[in-house]
């Protein structure tokens, strides 16, 4: 990896702060691998729950990050936030939990998942809007048959002022690569096709999925 890369990621404000506590709990597990040094701890959103983002936390090796990926020096310990989650962990902290229970870690995250549109989801998207009209064809002509290589496809659910919300199914629904399908590919052929949608949201039940094309990372 270019020297370069390293320094500007060395100077870019953290995104998630590891706390003390929580740092020395990560660094007894990984003094039982053969090279520690090698792995970074890396965090990642996996998707939603009861109005709040789920997690993944795992080891993987430091050098699997890419350049847009947030790697961050944290006395000792390297942190890796995937791009997909940067924004979606901007701010957060992860600590050690205390109380009653066996302390384990915890991860305080100051940002919360988008909202559903007003009035909650209806069962049938109103296709005489002018608007949905145009999100369903840019689907069926160019994200469905894009997606379909890997058993995905992606369905309008509803359309709130410029805000389009769509369900994810197939290889889609529960992949690992759900959330960079959406904002790499998705996304961009949808705001490529109409400039004036101000978001794109996956309202999709990840956890149920039974045939993702790309299996979740693990720890």
């Amino acid at each position: 990896m270019m020297a370069g890369v390293n320094e500007a990621r060395e100077h870019r404000r953290p995104v998630l702060t590891v706390t003390s506590a929580a740092r020395s709990v990560v660094a007894e597990v990984l003094a039982g691998h053969p090279d520690p040094t090698s792995l970074s701890l890396w965090v990642d959103v996996t998707g939603a729950a009861e109005g709040a983002f789920t997690y993944d936390i795992y080891f993987r090796a430091t050098t699997d990050a890419d350049i847009w990926d947030a790697v961050r020096e944290d006395d000792g310990l390297s942190v890796v936030v995937p791009q997909a989650s940067i924004d979606r962990l901007e701010g957060a902290v992860l600590d050690l939990s205390s109380g009653d229970a066996e302390p384990g870690l915890v991860l305080v995250n100051p940002n919360l998942p988008p909202a559903a549109p007003s009035g909650g989801i209806p069962d049938h998207v109103d296709l005489s809007d002018p608007l949905a009209q145009r999100v369903v064809s840019v689907l069926e002509s160019l994200v469905n048959p894009s997606i379909a290589v890997h058993g995905g496809r992606a369905d309008l659910v509803a359309v709130e002022d410029l805000a389009v919300y769509l369900r994810l199914s197939g290889g889609c629904q529960g992949c690992g690569m759900a959330k960079a399908t959406l904002s790499e590919g998705i996304e961009v052929m949808l705001r490529e096709a109409i400039p004036e949608l101000t978001k794109v949201v996956d309202i999709t039940d990840h956890a149920s999925g039974t045939n993702p094309y790309y299996e979740p990372a693990l720890g």
